[in-house]
């Protein structure tokens, strides 16, 4: 399935250990098993919007390394560049619930496959052959090589043409601030499409004036930003248009882990599409509300249809 792929992406992802109620993880007994992990999460929800999409990461060779393979295989999305590392263990996620506030999370990744990717685990036709090469901030902050992995990815990319697309993601669970401002920023400079959250240009721009976070990232080289602003909804720019663009409200929240890459594939499904950038915002704050109606990093991720649907475009007979 790996010829003429529309979005290639590579990262971590781990096994979830989500908690059967909320409370202190001490307390918990029952736990659910799905898998985490944001690079993946785009790909599943580009997939599920119809698009051909390819990741790859090191995985463990063992049961939760296969688990995770069975589960972005069973989405559609192509995973036929994974590596199966023996010596390394797949890691592992799990999250405490508590009401109205974003859930906990605990890592056990340390020393992980993934976190052993290399430049030389990089498929050069593979990333060639894309339209877009999506990539994370988590990538990097795991692991030195994993970081030049990354780079290494993007000058494929660019030497291609290939589009490069890009969520900080700023995990300082991961590394510190200055590691990851001073990463981040130098990868911001080859990006054509970002994602940043208003919260992380505070931290990588020192400033939350919209005027002044698109003039900066702007000047890097950055020719389309789609700025999160939670459940405002989101701002978008390619430099000569700029707009605000409403988000949608949800009554319950049941997840908020997974919105931030549901955004992006929304945004990126719309531009392969061919759809404005406004338009690309709009789909982009659907999928992103629509993956905090349920619990699960990927599973409130929508088809083109329940996009739609959701975002008013169609109306649909429910009985």
């Amino acid at each position: 399935m790996d010829k003429n792929l529309e979005v290639i992406t590579f990262g971590e992802s781990m096994v979830l250990f989500s908690p059967g109620d909320k409370g202190p993880l001490r307390h918990i007994h029952n736990f659910t098993k799905s898998i985490a992990g944001a690079e993946a999460n785009v790909a599943i929800a580009l997939a599920r919007l119809g698009h051909r999409v390819g990741w790859f990461s090191k995985l463990g060779h063992d049961e939760f390394g296969r688990y995770i393979q069975f589960m972005v295989r069973g989405e559609g999305v192509d995973v036929s560049r994974v590596i199966e590392d023996p010596d390394h263990q797949t890691g592992l996620l799990f999250k405490e619930l508590f009401e109205h506030v974003n859930p906990n999370v605990y890592y056990y990744r340390k020393n992980s496959a993934a976190s052993f990717l290399t430049p030389a685990d990089l498929d050069r036709e593979y990333i060639q052959r894309a339209q877009i090469l999506h990539l994370t901030g988590i990538t990097p902050a795991i692991s030195e090589s994993a970081r030049a992995t990354v780079f290494e990815a993007i000058r494929i990319a660019k030497a291609a043409g290939v589009k490069v697309s890009f969520d900080p993601n700023i995990r300082l669970k991961l590394w510190s601030a200055e590691q990851a401002k001073a990463t981040i920023l130098e990868i911001c400079k080859e990006v054509d499409i970002l994602f940043p959250g208003i919260d992380e240009s505070e931290l990588l721009l020192g400033t939350t004036d919209t005027d002044e976070i698109f003039k900066a990232f702007h000047a890097m080289g950055v020719s389309e930003i789609a700025l999160k602003l939670g459940k405002k909804g989101c701002m978008v720019s390619d430099g000569t248009q700029r707009e605000f663009v409403p988000g949608y409200i949800v009554e319950k929240l049941e997840d908020t882990v997974g919105a931030g890459d549901g955004f992006a594939a929304g945004y990126l499904s719309s531009r392969l599409k061919g759809l404005s950038i406004q338009e690309a915002g709009d789909y982009a704050n659907g999928v992103g509300a629509m993956a905090t109606l349920v619990r699960g990093d990927s599973e409130g991720y929508p088809s083109y249809e329940q996009l739609l649907a959701f975002t008013g475009k169609i109306h649909t007979v429910d009985r």
